[in-house]
């Protein structure tokens, strides 16, 4: 198999620790890509029309792509069902939250392509801190759902995790844990795991 990846994209990083988890990541070759809303990887066009990180090509030539999609493929074939559960229940749990998870995500991109990329005539605040405010409030919901989160590790603690360390990486101005001392409890812990040691964001190597 083959991965698209950039090693600062988040979305990219729940697919790795999965692979990693599943032992699959040393036989996947990962193919460096960089894209924005405004440019695309022209490689990564051909395979994924939405141009967008990640995307797996599978050994019969079809691609999958969004992470979510990805991740469940990997853990459906290769990990027997290890991090979505089947059990209704905890199955629309860890469901939701990586919705909720993604969504921090999403808002958070939102605001650093908005902050870092519109010329400053052109920035619209209220935009902005209408997005901020999606951040700060799904942070805070994970705070309030941490205290059930335990040693629980499925598609959604992977994706908050990935959200936090997304923050820490891109925000670091932002001390979410001022106000949320169980969710930073738990992150930590959670971070020590090997597979989110290997997978820390960083910024894409120069000339790549």
């Amino acid at each position: 198999m083959k991965l698209y990846y950039a090693p600062a994209s988040p979305y990219v990083r729940k697919v790795v620790i999965l692979l990693h988890e599943t032992g699959l990541e040393p036989g996947v070759e990962r193919i460096s890509s960089t894209t924005t809303p405004m440019k695309s990887d022209s490689a990564l066009r051909k395979s994924n029309p939405l141009m967008k990180l990640p995307a797996l090509i599978l050994d019969s030539g079809e691609t999958l792509y969004d992470s979510r999609v990805i991740c469940e493929y990997l853990d459906t074939t290769f990990a027997g069902g290890r991090f979505f559960p089947a059990a209704p229940t905890a199955r629309w749990t860890a469901l939701r939250r990586q919705s909720l998870a993604d969504g921090l995500l999403d808002a958070g991109l939102i605001v650093r392509y908005e902050t870092k990329m519109r010329p400053p005539e052109k920035l619209w605040e209220e935009w902005r801190s209408g997005q901020w405010a999606k951040v700060t409030g799904a942070a805070s919901e994970m705070e309030h759902e941490a205290p059930q989160f335990g040693d629980s590790f499925d598609i959604g603690t992977i994706a908050i995790a990935c959200a936090l360390g997304y923050l820490d990486f891109r925000y670091p101005e932002f001390d979410w844990r001022d106000d949320r001392p169980v969710l930073a409890a738990w992150f930590a812990r959670f971070s020590e795991r090997p597979s989110l040691q290997k997978t820390v964001p960083t910024l894409q190597p120069a000339g790549r």
